[in-house]
């Protein structure tokens, strides 16, 4: 097995190596243009913009714009890369300090944002530029423990940003320190390698630190490095970080920006982050994500589909596999691949997989014999061995996606559909059809037909 890469250079320089990185012209417009290109690449290549804007930093996108991809970064089979998430979670490996890091080479005792760091707009109605990779690593002010996540953070002034706090861990740390009258000690960390960006996206219990899921990703321990002006740890060989505070009881307006089910959030007060210094390497590199692209929805979309199957395993051993489909923009729409020993079993299942996570508005549990990842295959499916009268499950007013723009204040209506073969059916009713020898042909000796009329004779 491959070792997972450390760093996103090293990550860059394997995809360059594979022909998957392009580089753009140099200086590009930060707003729209850069962008614009990220999204016509996005499930082909990354990309490299030199001197954005004119800035002497250059930008990437598209860093992983497929599963296979994130797959590769850590060294294993896309068929192993839930299960070696879900090891990940239950095995975390302590992070390692170190006293010196490449992440604070370079540092900005006075920030300056926008001058200092090329950062990008990339929706057409977006407030103006936000920080979209950046992971937010935020410090329990009660015991210490950190926490990982990736939050929008538009660019309010040259040393203040407003970040949306949706309710999860950050906001309850935000709300610890609230309580006590201190600000929450953050760092925003632009430049990691794939495995750290995923660790981030780990439904996980509070005060479980993400960077030791990290760790265990890579096989080895992150080494963190303290910040400068606060007691926040982070990745030494981050590309670029900004330390800083959320202020309690600070808000400012901030949106709207492009998200990730393809519409925008909206304009609202959300809360705001002083920042107190910048650092980075030498010669760093800009990573940035576009709002509802690819990169955006995969990221999200592996890290819940490994906490979904583990969480579905638990309380029935027969599933075999989960999808977040990219249709269903990677939260949404569910896909379970059962292993049917009972009728009512597959019911069963759509009303757990509600419960893992308050986004999931719809789920389709196929059998063993239907590839979950092929969108045709789930609606064959669906199409010929689902009955609405028969096999649909209907959950009004439950708690969805505050960003599905269909729900009515966050509240949805679930919808499941068994697409399973009733037991006790025909065998011959459902049986597939099957070309032999289909699995066994050998591409290599087709050729093109370059003289149709030689063939012909």
């Amino acid at each position: 097995m491959a070792e997972a890469v450390r760093d996103l250079r090293s990550w860059l320089e394997v995809l360059a190596k594979d022909g998957r990185l392009l580089q753009a012209k140099p200086e590009l417009a930060l707003r729209f243009e850069l962008a614009a290109i990220s999204k016509a690449t996005e499930n082909e290549n990354a990309v490299i913009f030199p001197r954005p804007g004119g800035h002497s930093i250059p930008v990437v996108s598209n860093i992983l714009a497929d599963r296979q991809w994130m797959a590769d970064a850590l060294g294993i089979s896309s068929s192993e890369l839930l299960k070696r998430f879900m090891q990940a979670v239950r095995n975390p490996l302590k992070s390692v300090e170190v006293s010196q890091a490449s992440a604070q080479e370079v540092v900005h005792d006075k920030p300056d944002l926008l001058q200092q760091l090329p950062i990008p707009t990339h929706n057409e109605l977006d407030s103006g530029p936000y920080i979209s990779a950046g992971i937010l690593i935020s410090r329990n002010p009660e015991t210490g423990v950190q926490n990982l996540s990736i939050h929008r953070c538009q660019i309010s002034a040259a040393n203040k940003l407003g970040v949306l706090l949706l309710p999860r861990h950050t906001l309850a740390y935000a709300h610890r320190a609230a309580a006590k009258k201190v600000p929450l000690e953050v760092a925003i960390v632009i430049g990691v390698d794939p495995a750290t960006l995923l660790a981030s996206q780990a439904i996980v219990p509070l005060d479980y630190d993400e960077l030791e899921i990290a760790g265990a990703l890579h096989g080895k321990p992150v080494d963190v490095v303290k910040c400068r002006t606060n007691n926040v740890r982070v990745p030494a060989n981050a590309e670029i970080v900004i330390e800083g505070r959320i202020i309690p009881d600070e808000r400012e307006p901030e949106g709207p920006f492009g998200e990730f089910p393809q519409y925008y959030g909206p304009r609202i007060d959300s809360h705001v982050l002083h920042v107190d210094a910048v650092t980075h390497r030498r010669n760093p590199v800009f990573h940035t994500i576009v709002g509802g692209s690819t990169e955006h929805l995969l990221l999200g979309g592996i890290a819940r589909e490994a906490t979904i199957l583990d969480q579905l395993q638990r309380m029935f051993p027969d599933v075999k596999d989960v999808h977040l489909a990219r249709g269903g923009v990677c939260r949404y729409h569910l896909v379970v691949q059962l292993e049917k020993r009972s009728e009512g079993q597959a019911k069963n299942v759509i009303l757990g997989a509600f419960a893992t996570h308050y986004d999931i508005k719809q789920v389709v549990v196929v059998d063993c014999d239907v590839n979950i990842h092929d969108p045709i295959e789930v609606q064959w499916a669906v199409a010929t061995r689902f009955q609405a009268d028969r096999d649909l499950v209907i959950v009004p007013g439950a708690q969805g996606s505050k960003l599905d723009p269909s729900a009515r204040s966050g509240v949805s209506t679930k919808m499941g559909l068994d697409a399973t073969v009733p037991l006790d059916a025909d065998p011959s009713h459902f049986l597939r059809i099957r070309v032999p020898g289909q699995d066994d042909v050998n591409f290599d000796e087709l050729k093109p037909c370059t003289s149709l009329e030689k063939l012909l004779g």
